[in-house]
């Protein structure tokens, strides 16, 4: 494990550090008890052959048992406890750093695969502090068997130590391989998660291509995949389990074998060789740690599952306010890579405030990757983007948010209500209705039978009516509306209706739009035409239109 994941699985264990002391007081207690019992059960056989003073021991082997399950109570609710507050303390770091990383942050990751690691590896990892109390506790008890043994009889304790080695090599196999074989498991659920989610999302047209058997079959293919690493982690557990078991009873019968010997040599009383059978059957109990490094390689797997999203660099945002101003928007030197791809190259754009600029050219030319430079969605490999005169990564995250309004093709619609889909009770009911009516998706959104308390999944839309609460969501902006292609699925009259109001917009904010229509570019001050991730021309539709090249672009 590199030094990032080891660190994310102790800061897992540590989260639990409310709960671990109890939990590791209450676990060495019951070691205590467990050691305990049998030296006092072995008194009291002595005290019966003796016939006299078995009643105190008697008594005190009954508090020790009350006190051992009190332990075992405590115990459990704790390490229960441990693992609920650690999984919903890691979950929130996931979500909030899924959230916070934006969309460039999330990319390398498989939206079914992230849910995975959110729900499923959270709570693995969550057991790793436990894991550790219990696997260090249940070490106790076979180490103060040998020391105990020791005490009565040297040999006992030759005997025991013997069998015990065995034990802990079994031990050792199954922690090796159970730890690799549960993170293949772990990362093959998540592929086919992601694969789930994939089909899912794009459902509607798999089942218009009539490609639905092909799916089941694409998803389901990792299926044996998974079977084989749950088979695998199961014939572990199986075959150390079988070990553990054979070497425990050699061990107990080793040491009743050397107990029974010098019990006929007098060296030893009838107590201690019963004593001493309860400290063997105690060490070969070792092999029941089976289930415990079972716990701890899946917390492990979890963990590093868990600090690969964690590592992802969240979207860091300045403490500068913007200053009063129109809206202008500067692209300095802009370039953006991904990976080997240049998408953008040497963008240098000054946009004055209060325009309607439009973005053209064709698939691929890095429309909308200069949407989202000015949306600050990413941010660029070189240069900088800046909104009157400052740099947005400077600018405070809350300002920024409020000043620029962005609507997309496919907008994903977020609340719980028709009207939370539109402002999520951020700019109140005024404001919503009004966002509403300039964009025209009052008219809808009126005849629904609850209308603005319409709940989202009672309420089927087309797609241009998606786009209008999306255009609605992104309206109130106070400086700047980043709408990449968000109005490509409006009919013709809503189209022209919506482009009216943008370019007539009575707040003069800055309108960047990426589009594919003609008369949405003829009605801007301003267009861009970028080609192959260069900015081609800047000028008026009319000016560009004598370009045949340019025509083109538009079919």
């Amino acid at each position: 494990m590199s030094g990032e994941r080891a660190s994310e699985f102790r800061g897992v264990v540590r989260r639990g550090r409310g709960w671990l002391p109890v939990l590791g007081v209450t676990a060495l207690l019951g070691s205590g008890v467990a050691l305990a019992l049998p030296t006092v059960l072995g008194r009291s056989v002595d005290a019966i052959v003796a016939h006299h003073g078995y009643g105190k021991w008697f008594a005190l082997a009954a508090g020790l048992i009350a006190i051992g399950i009190g332990c075992a109570l405590v115990e459990v609710f704790t390490g229960t406890a441990c693992v609920v507050s650690t999984t919903a303390w890691l979950r929130h770091r996931l979500v909030s750093n899924v959230v916070r990383s934006g969309p460039d942050g999330t990319r390398a990751f498989d939206t079914g695969d992230l849910v995975t690691r959110v729900s499923g590896n959270a709570v693995d990892a969550a057991q790793a502090g436990p894991a550790i109390v219990n696997a260090v506790a249940a070490i106790v008890p076979p180490a103060g068997s040998l020391v105990l043994l020791a005490l009565i009889d040297p040999w006992l304790a030759a005997a025991f130590f013997g069998g015990i080695l065995l034990v802990i090599g079994v031990l050792w196999v199954f922690a090796r391989r159970t730890a690799e074989i549960s993170l293949a498991y772990q990362e093959t659920q998540g592929r086919i998660a992601g694969l789930l989610t994939e089909a899912l999302t794009g459902l509607r047209t798999i089942t218009a291509a009539g490609t639905n058997a092909r799916e089941e079959r694409r998803i389901l293919a990792l299926l044996p995949e998974l079977h084989k690493h749950g088979l695998l982690t199961w014939r572990v557990l199986a075959r150390s389990g079988a070990q553990a078991a054979i070497v425990g009873p050699l061990v107990l019968v080793a040491v009743l074998a050397v107990g029974g010997l010098q019990l006929v040599a007098g060296r030893i009383t009838a107590g201690e060789l019963f004593a001493a059978g309860q400290y063997a059957v105690l060490g070969a109990g070792l092999g029941s740690l089976t289930g415990v490094l079972g716990e701890l390689a899946r917390a492990r797997a979890g963990s590093r599952r868990a600090g690969e999203v964690l590592a992802v660099e969240t979207v860091a945002h300045g403490t500068l306010p913007l200053p009063a101003g129109p809206g202008r928007l500067t692209f300095d030197g802009v370039s953006v890579v991904a990976g080997e791809k240049v998408l953008l190259a040497g963008v240098n754009l000054e946009l004055p405030g209060g325009a309607t600029v439009a973005v053209v050219g064709p698939s691929g030319a890095g429309k909308s990757v200069l949407a989202a430079l000015a949306a600050r969605l990413r941010d660029p490999s070189e240069g900088q983007v800046l909104l009157d005169g400052v740099p947005l990564q400077a600018v405070n995250r809350q300002m920024l948010r409020a000043a620029i309004g962005c609507a997309f093709e496919r907008p994903q619609l977020v609340g719980t209500t028709v009207g939370d889909a539109i402002s999520h009770h951020v700019i109140g009911p005024v404001r919503t209705l009004a966002a509403a009516r300039a964009t025209h998706a009052h008219d809808f959104v009126s005849r629904l039978p609850d209308g603005y308390r319409t709940p989202l999944l009672k309420a089927p839309m087309s797609g241009g009516e998606r786009q209008r609460l999306g255009l609605a969501r992104a309206w109130p902006a106070s400086r700047l509306l980043v709408l990449d292609d968000a109005t490509s699925s409006l009919d013709t009259a809503t189209e022209m209706q919506i482009s009216k109001t943008l370019t007539e917009d009575r707040h003069r904010r800055t309108r960047l739009i990426v589009t594919h229509r003609t008369a949405t570019a003829a009605r801007a001050d301003l267009v861009i035409w970028l080609d192959s991730g260069l900015v081609r021309a800047v000028g008026s539709h009319a000016e560009l239109w004598q370009d045949a090249c340019y025509r083109e672009v538009f079919g």
